[in-house]
């Protein structure tokens, strides 16, 4: 049994492509060819490349695999040029003591053990960015800092007036192709569980 977040069309091919690589497997296989298959269709724009770039215009990506019959987790956060995110984190997960592994030390160790850097960023992220920036970056993710980030593009610095006001946060309109991503859960005949999730991250964020 695979349960896989959303159902449009990209998110039901990585469902199916789990249960059949389930079957065929097992399944940690399952879950790392499902969530793969998402980022090679670029589920939403929320999975994969050419999706959510941060204010720099760069896509990069997270994942995370977890085993839970073994209590075995792998992950990778702000993934840079590698296009295979939940692959990668099986890879730490596999060939490493850690469980996260983050940034350009993610990539570096993701061309070690075999995978090839490619650019993540499209035409049409480029294009976001441009149109992000003629509206003057709205919405960002900056709070507290100077010039007021609600109508400017920076760059920032500390403001000495902190605000705890939440209405900026209130406001910000959550929408498809902004909210979430694949979170994935497969169970196999023996009643053993993987799961897992991966991400392009939130649009315009800061960059890290």
């Amino acid at each position: 049994m695979v349960i896989t977040t959303w159902g449009s069309d990209g998110f039901a091919k990585a469902t199916k492509t789990a249960v059949d690589a389930t079957l065929a497997g097992g399944r940690m296989f399952g879950l790392v060819e499902g969530l793969s298959t998402c980022e090679a269709l670029q589920c939403d724009t929320t999975v994969g490349f050419g999706g959510s770039p941060d204010e720099n215009g760069e896509t990069c990506l997270d994942s995370l695999v977890f085993d839970a019959e073994g209590m075995r987790v792998g992950a990778v956060a702000n993934l840079h040029r590698i296009r295979d995110a939940a692959r990668v984190a099986w890879g730490v997960m596999n060939y490493t003591k850690h469980t996260l592994l983050v940034g350009e030390s993610a990539t570096q160790f993701a061309k070690k053990i075999g995978f090839v850097e490619t650019e993540l960023t499209t035409n049409e992220t480029k294009s976001w960015i441009e149109t992000w920036k003629n509206q003057k970056c709205q919405p960002n993710f900056w709070k507290n800092v100077s010039p007021d980030p609600s109508g400017s593009c920076g760059p920032y610095k500390p403001s000495q007036v902190f605000s705890s006001n939440r209405n900026r946060e209130a406001g910000y309109r959550v929408e498809k192709t902004n909210h979430d991503t694949i979170g994935m859960v497969v169970m196999d005949l023996n009643q053993k569980f993987s799961a897992g999730t991966s991400s392009n991250g939130a649009r315009f964020k800061v960059p890290h």
